[in-house]
């Protein structure tokens, strides 16, 4: 089911795109699809044309649906008559008919399911991106959020600020100014139909762009975005927080870090003792923080979990916004050398493994810069209609 070698990836790769600038009944993100170049790539999703169709990138493909559904469905008035057959009554294909009248009148809104800090389906921290959020106010998006209980659901939007895209972040409980997976899902979303190298993403804590990396068939591979800085304090109620992670003590000082969202951290002395944590998720509720995130490692390689309560997520698979702050603490605090990259394993213990990669420069206590990286995958697409 990977978007791997998703022949999508080639087509978009050819589409124009226009942003802003369209009618309300156009998508804000388009491409054309050119039906000659959907050969067989050994593409491991089935039905690349019916989602083609799904997601406004061509009609050219609705007659070879037609066809097919032929197959499927029998005659409208021969399904009626089947169902009279069966005792259930009259009228049912003029019910199908005033169903499609209803189907009509309502607003269609579109989105993509990808997984993210993954290069394969079904494992790292699933996002739903929807693509062309002009019609949508703040109130729909967040039921839209809880509706799909994603841990991030974004919203595209126009730009405002410079961007190429302005977004929205929504958790299944609240907006956020900023997250990690959000902006790295997005820009593998956008990045194909854009034919863009880096995605500007205009965030409720800035302008985060991601640059994307691509293979030699031009399929996206790798992207890295440069987070906002964050700051750092002590963080004054951490004998609550390690009462309520289950631990007697942390061996580096708990800060919080804050580059929109608020993580504190808690070092333990082994990986094991991370992944054998059992929090008391009432007990983190209470506590001011989107997220406790405890990690173990060496050199170049940690573990960590994130665990994010207040947000209505528990734990959660893979944590950019919390990426990039680690490496800034251990930085600070000398364990990594300032511009080595790590490697960050997440979401083992809920069965969504993760890879994230982050690097921060800076000097002393002072954070320069901070990078965070993985790959995602396209893994579904899928509509809301209502009024």
């Amino acid at each position: 089911m990977a978007d791997g070698n998703d022949r999508l990836t080639d087509s978009f790769d050819r589409g124009e795109h226009v942003i802003g600038a369209r009618t309300r009944s156009q998508p804000l993100v388009d491409a054309e699809l050119d039906t000659r170049r959907l050969g067989d790539r050994g593409c491991g999703l089935a039905g690349a044309q019916e989602r083609a169709c799904e997601d406004d990138l061509g009609g050219r493909c609705d007659e070879a649906l037609r066809k097919l559904a032929g197959f499927l469905t029998p005659p409208r008035a021969q399904w009626a008559q089947l169902v009279r057959l069966a005792g259930i009554g009259v009228g049912v294909a003029n019910e199908e008919e005033a169903h499609e009248d209803r189907l009509a009148d309502m607003r269609s809104f579109r989105y993509v399911l990808a997984d993210v800090f993954t290069d394969r389906p079904l494992a790292g921290n699933q996002l739903a991106v929807f693509t062309d959020a002009r019609d949508l106010d703040g109130v729909t998006m967040q039921e839209l959020a809880l509706e799909l209980g994603l841990s991030e659901t974004v919203f595209v939007l126009p730009p405002n600020a410079g961007g190429t895209v302005r977004i929205r972040i929504f958790t299944p409980r609240n907006e956020i100014a900023f997250a990690g997976h959000p902006c790295l899902g997005t820009a593998f979303v956008l990045g194909a139909p854009l034919q863009l190298g880096v995605i500007a993403l205009e965030t409720g804590n800035g302008i985060v762009p991601v640059e994307l990396e691509r293979d030699e068939s031009g399929r996206i591979v790798y992207g890295k975005m440069t987070q906002p800085v964050p700051t750092v304090a002590p963080y004054d109620r951490a004998g609550e927080l390690l009462a309520a992670l289950g631990v007697p003590a942390s061996e580096l000082p708990v800060e919080v870090y804050d580059n929109g969202v608020r993580h504190a951290y808690v070092a333990l002395r082994s990986r094991e003792e991370v992944a054998a944590l059992k929090p008391d998720m009432n007990a983190l509720a209470e506590l001011d923080l989107v997220g406790a995130l405890a990690f173990a490692g060496s050199g170049t390689s940690w573990k960590v979990r994130m665990f994010s309560p207040l947000d209505g997520v528990g734990e959660d698979a893979a944590t950019g916004s919390a990426a990039g702050p680690l490496a800034c603490h251990l930085g600070r605090h000398g364990l990594v050398a300032w511009g080595e990259q790590l490697e960050i394993e997440q979401g083992t213990e809920i069965g969504r493994p993760s890879m994230l990669y982050a690097r921060a420069t800076g000097s002393g206590d002072e954070i320069g810069a901070v990078e965070v990286g993985g790959s995602a995958v396209t893994v579904a697409r899928g509509e809301f209609r209502f009024r």
